[in-house]
């Protein structure tokens, strides 16, 4: 199962106006597409909501959690966007790219070497580095921690709580997101911010297909086992660097989709 990162209003995600990267190129090259999740083909799911509808849930699920959040020590924080057609911002780091993002981190952190390789589909939860920045409560960080959604709030911290859909989930903020990689960048490349947006282009996966003929064909090219961990870690931290951007200026949750 693949991994995509969404920045967007809810309202757009849970009535699948949306349409992920892989999902953009397979109809920009002619291609059919269908998106599986552990409910099914969203793709044959008939919307049992209208859009209208559904973003009174998406209002009345962010009243709930605003309302949980507010404390009489600080400004209660602001509704974020939630509409149908406002812009949202998609990528595909894939669970590879993130695992190598997580193991860079950790290596910087605790000044260790930096393997230079990672297997495809390799378990990056079961490596020592990881395991470790997960174990260590002085890192209590949304990335290793298991968050899986992102609040568009500059203030950091994390919680559980339950998704619009009812299912459990850890959320935290862009803001708690945008620190972490400053704070990995800091320790790290040291990258200005032109050089980070870069590397969605110029780093990331080897090519393992190209077009010919208006056909996608690995002929020819030899399957890769495996990837270099600096460059995928590079490539996943650019798209979790658009991702906050995109959030705190659009003021828009961000959800990894898998």
């Amino acid at each position: 199962m693949g991994l995509d990162i969404y920045a967007g209003t809810l309202t757009r995600y849970y009535t699948d106006n949306w349409k992920s990267v892989t999902q953009q190129w397979a109809e920009a090259n002619g291609y059919s597409f269908s998106r599986i999740t552990p409910q099914g083909d969203k793709d044959n799911s008939e919307p049992q909501l209208s859009a209208s509808e559904m973003q009174e849930i998406m209002k009345n699920w962010q009243s709930q959690i605003l309302a949980a959040l507010a404390s009489p020590e600080r400004p209660a924080y602001e509704a974020w966007t939630e509409d149908n057609v406002s812009p949202y911002y998609t990528n595909k780091p894939d669970w590879d790219a993130f695992g190598a993002l997580l193991l860079y981190a950790a290596a910087r952190t605790y000044q260790e070497p930096l393997p230079k390789t990672v297997e495809k589909n390799w378990d990056f939860e079961k490596h020592p580095l990881i395991q470790r920045i997960g174990e260590d409560e002085k890192m209590l960080w949304s990335l290793f921690i298991g968050a899986s959604w992102w609040l568009p709030i500059e203030d950091g911290f994390a919680f559980n709580g339950t998704d619009p859909a009812g299912g459990e989930v850890t959320i935290s903020t862009a803001g708690a997101l945008k620190m972490e990689l400053d704070q990995i960048n800091s320790i790290g490349w040291k990258a200005d911010e032109e050089t980070i947006l870069s590397w969605t282009e110029t780093e990331g996966y080897p090519v393992d297909g190209e077009i010919r003929d208006g056909k996608l064909t690995n002929a020819g090219i030899a399957e890769h086992d495996v990837y270099d961990t600096e460059s995928l870690a590079k490539f996943a931290f650019s798209i979790f660097w658009r991702a906050a951007k995109f959030s705190l200026e659009n003021r828009v949750p961000i959800l990894l989709d898998f």
